[in-house]
């Protein structure tokens, strides 16, 4: 894990969205330069300011950054790639946030996102790393929804939880993405909705798995002396964690690498769980909604069914505001900046109709990089808004 460091003399601005839709017809660069142009006139820069990139995507090959900086026209002295799934866009934003408290740079652009035709998402799935194609893709199980079926079962049966407690989850994010008028879907879900849609895998069904869609989120990492710096809410990073690979893939999947970095996070931060205004947790699945919630201290095995109900389905705790991933759509990797995006946007009082009142402190996390058998990147991060 990494050590601490003061984090005040960075400022993070310029939160943007392009909006996620069903089959776009944006190509992936196109879609990471809409995303660039709307971050910098969000935080009121022109191109010539930007003197670091990082990209995260799985569909800008065979382009890497240094490509979408040559048609952008940027001359930089830093930059970055990763596709390292849910948790690309925090891993470049802690090194972009060292990269400006070393000097390497004053103002970092960083893009996630990208487009999907049906054929590109079956060639990701079945390809995602080595191992899938070697074991999982002649089996017919390269999809992570079987093994995110067998890990649901597996906590409810650990939880104690039942098909039910699931529903309170989803159907409140698609609450709060009746809110957002750039989430995918929007429209109520009841309970019945979600018992009776179609099986995917057991006990999992499509209103439990992400949809594909297409899209890119953008933000700038700036020094806090920066001139633009001044005219934008004043967002920081109060703490950022990250651990990987934490079991060797020998664990069973409901304890991420938040659980070995969660304690390090809150003594950085000086803050707590019951000190977070709104929440962005990673959610490909619900399952791991709830995983990473007890990875971080929200609650205790015995009180799953209670925070759940007593918690997320009221809104007391504000969880996934923008619909999350589950009713925002799953935009490959833009959604590892979309959480901290939504998050931003909170925390400037930015977010509409759902704004979350006197919004001070927000936790976002990263998960991903399925390898044989379950995600091992994590990510977290404390933002606070001065």
């Amino acid at each position: 894990m990494t050590p601490s460091f003061n984090l005040d003399t960075v400022r993070l601005l310029g939160a943007t969205e392009v909006t996620y839709t069903r089959r776009g017809q944006l190509g992936t660069s196109e879609l990471l330069a809409q995303a660039f142009k709307q971050a910098i006139a969000a935080a009121g820069l022109q191109a010539s300011d930007i003197d670091g990139l990082g990209v995260a995507s799985f569909t800008h090959a065979p382009d890497r950054a240094i490509d979408l900086a040559w048609k952008l026209g940027l001359k930089v002295g830093w930059i970055m790639d990763d596709s390292n799934g849910g948790a690309s866009g925090l891993n470049i934003l802690q090194h972009a946030i060292r990269a400006v408290q070393a000097g390497d740079a004053r103002c970092i652009a960083i893009v996630a996102g990208d487009h999907f035709q049906a054929k590109d998402f079956q060639q990701l799935v079945e390809n995602y790393n080595q191992t899938t194609y070697d074991h999982l893709r002649p089996l017919g199980a390269g999809s992570p929804n079987h093994r995110f079926a067998m890990l649901t079962a597996n906590q409810m049966r650990k939880l104690g939880l039942e098909r039910e407690d699931y529903a309170a989850l989803v159907i409140r994010q698609r609450l709060w993405a009746g809110l957002n008028p750039d989430a995918a879907y929007q429209s109520p879900m009841s309970l019945d909705d979600y018992l009776n849609a179609p099986q995917v895998a057991d006990p999992l069904t499509r209103l439990d798995c992400v949809p594909v869609v297409d899209g890119a989120n953008a933000l700038i990492v700036m020094r806090a002396d920066h001139p633009a710096a001044k005219n934008q809410p004043a967002i920081t990073v109060k703490a950022l964690r990250s651990f990987h690979n934490i079991d060797d893939q020998q664990g069973d999947g409901l304890s991420t690498g938040l659980a070995a970095l969660a304690p390090a996070l809150w003594s950085d931060s000086g803050l707590g769980p019951t000190d977070m205004d709104v929440l962005s947790i990673y959610d490909d699945y619900p399952v791991m909604v709830l995983a990473q919630l007890q990875d971080l201290g929200f609650f205790q095995a015995d009180g799953a069914k209670r925070f759940i109900h007593e918690s997320i389905a009221t809104g007391r705790v504000p969880l996934n505001t923008s619909g999350g991933q589950l009713s925002a759509g799953q935009a490959g990797a833009a959604c590892s900046l979309h959480g901290l995006v939504e998050v931003m946007r909170q925390l400037g009082g930015q977010a509409g109709e759902r704004q979350v009142a006197s919004a001070r402190y927000g936790l976002v996390t990263g998960y991903g990089m399925v390898e044989y058998r379950y995600g091992m990147c994590s990510t977290a991060l404390v933002l606070e808004a001065l």
